[in-house]
């Protein structure tokens, strides 16, 4: 198709600083909302939520940890023959 000719001056490397603006919820920072400008967050394990207008920004430091696999919990006494209940 001839209409392409937009997508051949993207480049094909991956760089951050082309991206543009990312915003981000920051632990132990006052975090304005970029919807509304308040400051009253309702926090969950990933992504913080404007408890005004909804608007939802995900934690800096949930995308600085590995995802290298699933985490695995385990009981304290695994190790233990009888750790069950009978």
């Amino acid at each position: 198709m001839a209409g392409n000719s937009i997508l051949g001056g993207i480049p094909k490397a991956h760089d951050p600083s082309g991206r543009g603006y990312h915003a981000v919820y920051r632990e132990h920072e006052v975090n304005h909302c970029p919807g509304c400008g308040r400051t009253h967050w309702i926090i969950g394990r990933v992504s913080a939520e404007c408890a005004f207008c909804t608007t939802a920004l995900p934690l800096a430091e949930a995308s600085m940890r590995s995802h290298n696999g699933p985490v695995v919990i385990q009981h304290k006494n695994r190790d233990q023959a009888h750790a069950w209940a009978a």
